[in-house]
């Protein structure tokens, strides 16, 4: 019984070890978007999106029709980037420092290269008009 024991709590530390590409998502205050403010009009559309506060380096929300997602705008491949994501066509996120392209549907990367995918935060809809959103 020790030797099963053993045996899978080496396994157990062994799935722990990091390959040097994980790399942690922002922590973010609760964030509280009104969708009738003029800033976010976009949002009330299908296909709509906004940049917002919060994190480090903002927010994009993205509207899907019947849910909304929202990514964090730092770039996830470049820990020295100091420039923030950009949504380019309405349809992808990209980063101005190493020109990486991110999908806005799932934040997965579009670029050979790019290993890491862009930080999703929870969104929640409140009502009809407001959008909170978390940490998952």
């Amino acid at each position: 019984m020790r030797k099963f024991i053993f045996f899978f709590g080496f396994l157990f530390i062994l799935s722990c070890e990091s390959d040097g590409n994980n790399r942690f998502c922002d922590i973010i205050n609760n964030q509280s978007i009104n969708l009738t403010n003029p800033e976010f009009i976009n949002l009330q559309v299908p296909g709509g999106w906004s940049y917002s506060n919060g994190g480090s380096q903002g927010l994009i929300i993205y509207n899907f029709g019947s849910s909304y997602k929202a990514f964090s705008r730092e770039c996830p491949n470049n820990d020295t980037c100091t420039q923030r994501l950009v949504v380019e066509n309405d349809i992808k996120m990209a980063c101005p420092c190493d020109s990486y392209e991110y999908s806005i549907l799932d934040g997965s990367p579009q670029t050979s290269g790019a290993t890491q995918s862009v930080c999703e935060f929870r969104v929640v809809e409140v009502n009809n008009t407001v959008l909170n959103i978390t940490n998952f």
